[in-house]
């Protein structure tokens, strides 16, 4: 039966709403089977546990992404550039030491609010997606011109420079595909984007030379010791290479050491993901997590997909994939019965986006992909990741209840 708009107006995209209520399910199960293995979170206040707090963060990401389908989209979408300008000085602001605060490795990336680790970089993902769907939906003949090309790439360079300086690379480089598929939904010329990859994958690669190939002495690029000892780490350079030509024989023994330091993580994400075997150990059941070899600094966030694996197995990964599937295709088909390009672009930036941090958070946890500290969207624990992807899906159920009418 065909739809009026006027019935289309007043649906949602249930099949998405179920497989995201699926995943909020899994992330609360198991942020709570990660971090509850631990005898001294175990007792603090109900109220003060990561898991407690993971469902408020829901709460809160759905009730905006509500209030967000009360007003039609191209309405949101005239603010997009306040939106934008307001989170790039965000970026700024997260910079400056009195505002911004460090956690972990002395990145600056979170402005403490006291009841809430605000961080900017989240949110300007976002941004960046309105602000250039808006940009990019302006007709066809304009995007042929190399000026607007150009403006467009500032609108993407702008928010990757400031969180790329921060720093923190995975939430930089995610930026990239997002911006560059828009463009191309959007009907950027081809030969402008084929020279802009080609530029992008030739700086890539004499990045790498300039990090681990280079003779020492001779000039490098900047960059924090702990993101180049991911990359050697991910790429199998030893810590030695970066050695001295003097170092001692303790040095040398020390590099070796800090090497299997580092991996450490990684190391133990593998052996939890492959220990899982077909059904898992069950809920709470897995070793890795309970005897702390997966470190608890990192089991409820970054890597908790090899909790999953581990307690649940290949049987509850592919549970998981398939959910993310299920939200990702259904973002397909919202920007294909889009009613203009505006909700299109918007569709297709938010399907990218989460895209990205899917498969670069799973492929942290099985070592296809270096470690950049890219959150597995609605299952890492985390308040700005949660409240970003639910607003962000909320925008999307906005398109899809403003879609064409058949």
């Amino acid at each position: 039966m065909n739809l009026s708009y006027h019935d289309s107006s007043v649906r949602l995209d249930r099949l998405q709403l179920l497989a995201l209520a699926g995943l909020m399910f899994i992330g609360t199960a198991f942020v709570y089977s990660a971090t509850m293995a631990n005898a001294s979170a175990a007792l603090l206040p109900w109220y003060d546990q990561s898991w407690v707090r993971q469902i408020l963060w829901y709460a809160m990401g759905l009730a905006a992404g509500g209030v967000l389908c009360l007003v039609d989209y191209m309405i949101l979408l005239r603010w997009s550039y306040v939106v934008y300008w307001l989170t790039i000085l965000s970026l700024v602001a997260v910079l400056i030491p009195k505002i911004g605060s460090t956690h972990g490795w002395g990145a600056r990336r979170w402005i403490d609010l006291g009841f809430f680790q605000f961080q900017p970089s989240e949110f300007g993902k976002l941004a960046f997606i309105l602000a250039a769907a808006n940009f990019l939906s302006r007709p066809l003949d304009e995007l042929r011109q190399p000026a607007i090309f150009w403006k467009g790439m500032g609108l993407l360079f702008l928010p990757f420079v400031l969180i790329l300086k921060e720093p923190d690379l995975g939430s930089a480089l995610v930026l990239l595909p997002t911006g560059l598929v828009m463009m191309l939904v959007a009907g950027t010329p081809r030969r402008y984007l084929i020279r802009l990859v080609g530029i992008v994958s030739l700086l890539a690669t004499l990045f790498v030379v300039d990090v681990f190939y280079l003779p020492k002495g001779w000039w490098q690029l900047p960059m924090q010791e702990y993101q180049r000892d991911r990359l050697a780490i991910y790429f199998g350079c030893e810590y030695t290479h970066f050695a001295p030509s003097n170092a001692t024989p303790a040095e040398l023994q020390r590099l070796r050491q800090k090497e299997l330091d580092d991996a450490y993580n990684v190391r133990q994400a593998l052996i939890s993901v492959g220990s899982g075997g077909l059904a898992g150990k069950g809920w709470r059941q897995g070793t890795q997590n309970a005897l702390g070899y997966l470190p608890r600094a990192v089991a409820h966030n970054d890597f908790i997909f090899s909790v999953i694996a581990e307690e649940e197995g290949f049987v509850g990964s592919v549970i998981v994939i398939a959910l993310y599937s299920v939200v990702l295709f259904t973002g397909l088909r919202t920007a294909g019965q889009a009613r203009d390009r505006l909700g299109k672009l918007v569709a297709v930036g938010v399907v990218t986006l989460l895209f990205s941090h899917v498969f670069i958070n799973i492929g942290m946890n099985i070592r296809i992909m270096p470690v950049t500290g890219v959150p597995l969207p609605l299952l890492s624990y985390g308040g700005s990741s949660v409240l970003v992807s639910l607003i962000a899906l909320g925008l999307m159920q906005n398109i899809y209840i403003h879609r064409k009418g058949y």
